[in-house]
């Protein structure tokens, strides 16, 4: 049953630990000072956050990550998190006794979630450095993991070391779904955003064989419901997550109030000749072809209005130029419409502090370059 009343209905859950040690309220504020006077940096985050989580506020304040606009500062109630707790538990099938790997920075809400899951549910829960390849010192085994697209790309080799991990914080690539494929821990690509709580849809990126012609739709979690605006873009209600609609930036194909396929941003739809482009979708068709991050934009054009590009990070090379060409020449999925009509080179992308791509201000730094 989800929580509707105050915060002060929390208990800590008699069967969570972090680190093999137990706690209740008292002694989880002993070691949240310890860790913030005597811990690394991480550590630090996760003594910090804890302390917030057990004081008399109904709420904690948590920062977006900025990838699609200015990072900003925004309320998140604990009955709201621990909401979402119990929703994901509910849906990943991750109850009492769980054990899990938290890999995340505890800045963000993606792992502050992971230790409200763990508090909330009775979790056992392990903390290692947020680091780029964090399962590289993870000898054993556990139940649940949340990582970004980055880590998972650096874990493939040890991912028999979790049995299901979900991924969030980016777009997965097609190349690195096609490497997860036939492995048996279960993978799930997530949707959400700091205003819901992290995910309120999930789908899994290597199914079985019988589940496969339903895979490219996410389902949304329980006590979620589905729709679409005049944009197509998605709206979100989900009343024990957030008490306002949601309506967001992401034009999607809604199957049905709790299934959709994600397309790309509406703020990043191109209009080149009176033709609608996506650019999300013509990445996932370019993915296969091009070994550098990249991104599709638009510049001004005359005669199109806008006019599609493709930039690529690496420092410019003739001979790079020109394979380009012939590869994204030669790609059948691609309309003529999709085709970029020029190729920038940028040798570092601007990112978030988190490590997303900053796709305006880097094509901003190039057009001033030139």
């Amino acid at each position: 049953m989800l929580l509707k009343d105050t915060f002060s209905a929390l208990q800590i859950h008699e069967s969570f630990s972090i680190n093999k040690q137990s706690f209740d309220k008292d002694s989880l504020f002993r070691f949240a000072h310890h860790f913030v006077k005597e811990g690394e940096a991480y550590e630090q985050e996760v003594g910090n956050f804890l302390l917030d989580w057990l004081n008399d506020d109904e709420y904690i304040i948590v920062q977006t990550s900025g990838s699609t606009g200015k990072p900003k500062k925004i309320k998140i109630y604990k009955k709201h998190m621990i909401n979402s707790a119990i929703a994901t538990g509910t849906f990943f099938k991750v109850e009492e006794g769980t054990t899990a790997l938290l890999c995340l920075p505890v800045t963000y809400i993606a792992g502050k979630m992971m230790l409200v899951r763990a508090m909330v549910l009775g979790w056992k829960i392990d903390l290692v450095p947020p680091k780029t390849n964090p399962l590289d010192t993870v000898y054993k085994q556990y139940d649940f993991c949340a990582m970004i697209p980055l880590q998972l790309d650096n874990s493939l080799n040890r991912l028999h070391l979790l049995k299901k991990l979900i991924v969030g914080g980016g777009t997965i690539s097609e190349n690195l779904k096609g490497l997860v494929q036939g492995i048996k821990t279960k993978v799930f690509e997530t949707y959400g955003m700091t205003e819901t709580v992290t995910h309120i849809a999930a789908r899994r990126i290597n199914p079985r064989k019988k589940d496969k012609k339903d895979f490219k739709f996410f389902k949304a979690l329980p006590n979620i419901s589905l729709s679409t605006d005049e944009r197509n873009c998605l709206v979100i209600k989900a009343p024990q997550l957030n008490e306002e609609t949601i309506i967001t930036n992401d034009v999607v194909e809604l199957k049905t109030y709790k299934k959709f396929n994600w397309k790309g941003r509406y703020d990043n739809v191109i209009n080149s000749g009176g033709v609608k482009l996506f650019p999300e979708e013509i990445e996932a068709k370019l993915q296969l072809f091009i070994g550098h991050r990249f991104f599709i934009s638009s510049v001004p054009d005359d005669v199109l209005g806008n006019k599609l590009i493709l930039v690529i990070e690496n420092k410019y090379d003739e001979n790079t130029y020109r394979s380009l060409l012939e590869a994204i020449s030669n790609v059948n999925m691609l309309s003529k419409y999709e085709i970029p009509k020029k190729i920038y080179f940028q040798p570092k992308f601007i990112e978030t502090e988190n490590g997303k791509v900053q796709r305006a201000k880097t094509l901003n730094s190039i057009l001033q370059q030139l």
